[in-house]
């Protein structure tokens, strides 16, 4: 009987279908936060965020109960420019000296149908907490080839800079600023 029980509890373990956690795969850089903000209208000016971390717990079966923290480290932002990145880190903008944190804690996951979702939370970000929505896409999940288990999404979502207290004015073309998520979690 003991035998049976270990076997049914180790094929549970190997199933997608039930509610599992995952670390977002930072060590493996397969994850990235990334920025897009118009540039005066005329072109535009990328970047990202290099260090972050969290976590997320995702059931195949119940994608509803979904759930997602994540914490930035604003210091990180890297537009491929020192100086507009020095400028960035100031009290300009993203004041990292006193906010040197940012983070998304999700409040829902709604499954949309065809891998689509509309994911919720609340992101913190310069002191100033605010519910947004991220449109996100399951990329796929299934083993990986070092026997671990792995999941991925992308989203994409555009953030009002005056909503979080970011109020330099960059015209009326970089008022919004565009992110682009892909995270990636290794089963644990």
């Amino acid at each position: 009987m003991k035998i049976k029980a270990l076997a049914l509890a180790g094929l549970l373990a190997s199933s997608p279908l039930y509610a599992a956690d995952y670390v977002i795969d930072t060590a493996g850089a397969h994850a990235s936060i990334n920025f897009k903000i118009s540039h005066l209208g005329y072109s535009f000016v990328l970047g990202r965020f290099n260090q972050f971390g969290g976590n997320f717990s995702y059931d195949a079966a119940n994608p509803n109960a979904s759930t997602i923290n994540l914490n930035i480290d604003v210091n990180s932002i890297d537009s491929n420019h020192a100086e507009r990145d020095k400028h960035l880190r100031s009290a300009d903008f993203l004041e990292v000296d006193k906010y040197p944190e940012a983070s998304f804690v999700s409040t829902s996951f709604t499954d949309l149908g065809d891998n689509k979702a509309k994911l919720a939370g609340d992101l913190t970000l310069k002191g100033v907490t605010k519910p947004i929505e991220i449109d996100v896409v399951k990329v796929g999940e299934g083993e990986d080839p070092w026997g671990g288990y792995r999941v991925g999404f992308a989203g994409t979502t555009a953030l009002a800079l005056k909503d979080f207290g970011i109020d330099y004015n960059l015209g009326p073309a970089a008022e919004m600023v565009m992110m682009d998520l892909h995270i990636e979690g290794v089963r644990q």
